[in-house]
């Protein structure tokens, strides 16, 4: 047998938080389901592997690429690369029995087989709500998928905007100006807007054929934003009956964000939001942090007509909303305290009274207080050492004098002080 060590690593791009972080990220996820929860989503939790017909069925192209796929006997599998397709085929396994609208959220792991670079991993969090609908679905789901992020940001103490926009519009206006077999490119170009500016995009759009009366159309719509008076001044654009419902469609969700009590702070339209997703039909919408555009989208989402046609006949549209989670996380951590508490006391035994200490543990876990005993065979001092360093802001100590007394020493670890207390006195404190 060889004494040589294996290196201790893992793979590369794959999500794995320090305890103090994982604390913040846990705290994190608890604030967004409560807010889920408060709008009778249902939690949902599909597996991290489905087969391969299933998962690949509404991929393509470059996804094709990065997904994680295995073989194992006769059975063909794949690690999901998303939260939707999972959804779509539970959806269509058990449209017999749940009861629609069927409004579910999910925050798991999902994995893609791309380089790892800042802000992309081969493993990371997605954070769905989907509300799905059978035959038809109300534009008030579309509405409280807007409203959803104002009251998660609003729970984490971040104010959010999120842009409106609807796709029947663009494609309204493309199939007005004769150019509707041109659309997913027209799209493509007009998403990059923000990243390479007006004139690159009226060059991209040029290569397209279309002439400067088509791209001034285009462009003029794409840099409408605003509150719901750009609704208005869009009408001109277009009298196409796709532009025109699309249009229809945003002044309703207006309608309905307002008696949501959602103010022009709390939302904008704005026609340069596309999404580059195709399977979306209606809404589309990014979220933003107040202020700070510039950071990159928090979250988006959209309508889409069709969920599960792969796997059933039955037409399931639906409307949902996602979080990005790491984006989401490294703006939270920065702004978390250094120091997170983990323990509010730790119990250090003085002689023989480890189960005093023990006893008193079991008391203050009971009574919702975090607490642990330090029973190793160390130091007084150095249990002290090793409680600052975690960040404990209590110690209770119990010594033979202690016991005797019926009395607990407890010290502040911040100002170094020390009282005498009684059991109950100790309770009091620490809550």
């Amino acid at each position: 047998m060889t004494d040589k060590k294996i290196v201790a690593r893992k793979l590369q791009g794959f999500w794995e938080l320090p305890p103090e972080k994982q604390v913040i990220f846990e705290a994190m996820l608890d604030k967004i389901k409560e807010v889920f929860q408060k709008h009778c989503f249902l939690p949902l939790d599909t597996p991290a592997m489905e087969l391969a017909e299933v998962l690949l069925a509404k991929s393509g192209g470059d996804i094709d690429k990065e997904i994680y796929r295995f073989t194992k006997g006769s059975t063909d599998a794949c690690l999901r690369y998303d939260l939707t397709v999972p959804l779509a085929r539970y959806v269509a396994m058990n449209e017999n029995t749940l009861s629609f609208p069927f409004k579910r959220y999910q925050i798991g792991k999902v994995y893609r087989g791309e380089r790892p670079q800042k802000g992309r991993l081969r493993e990371f969090y997605q954070c769905d709500a989907d509300i799905i609908g059978d035959g038809e679905l109300s534009l008030v789901n579309d509405a409280e998928c807007v409203k959803l992020y104002k009251d998660i940001f609003q729970n984490l103490n971040l104010p959010v905007q999120t842009e409106i926009s609807n796709r029947k519009v663009l494609f309204g206006l493309v199939s007005g100006l004769g150019a509707g077999e041109q659309f997913s490119n027209i799209a493509i170009c007009l998403d990059k807007l923000d990243k390479i500016g007006e004139e690159n995009v009226k060059e991209s759009l040029q290569q397209l054929n279309l002439n400067e009366s088509q791209i001034a159309k285009l462009i003029s719509l794409v840099k409408l934003n605003g509150n719901s008076s750009v609704l208005q001044q869009a009408e001109k654009l277009s009298s196409n009956q796709t532009f025109l419902q699309g249009l229809n469609e945003l002044k309703q969700i207006d309608e309905y964000l307002q008696a949501f009590g959602l103010s022009e702070s709390d939302y904008k339209f704005n026609f340069s939001v596309i999404r580059g997703h195709n399977y979306y039909t209606g809404t589309v919408f990014e979220a933003y942090l107040a202020g700070n555009r510039g950071a990159g989208a928090v979250g988006g989402g959209g309508r889409y007509d069709d969920l599960a046609g792969y796997f059933t006949q039955r037409k399931l549209p639906g409307v949902g909303m996602s979080i990005g989670m790491s984006r989401l996380f490294d703006i939270i951590q920065q702004s978390a305290d250094e120091k997170i508490e983990f323990c509010k006391c730790a119990v250090i035994p003085m002689g023989e009274t480890i189960n005093q200490c023990l006893h008193l543990v079991s008391l203050l876990q009971q009574k919702g207080i975090s607490a642990e005993v330090y029973g190793e065979n160390k130091s007084f001092k150095s249990k002290l050492k090793e409680a600052n360093k975690r960040g404990v802001p209590f110690v209770a100590i119990i010594g033979e004098n202690e016991v005797k007394e019926g009395k607990i020493t407890l010290k502040d670890m911040a100002s170094s002080s020390q009282q005498s207390v009684t059991k109950e006195e100790l309770i009091n404190l620490l809550r």
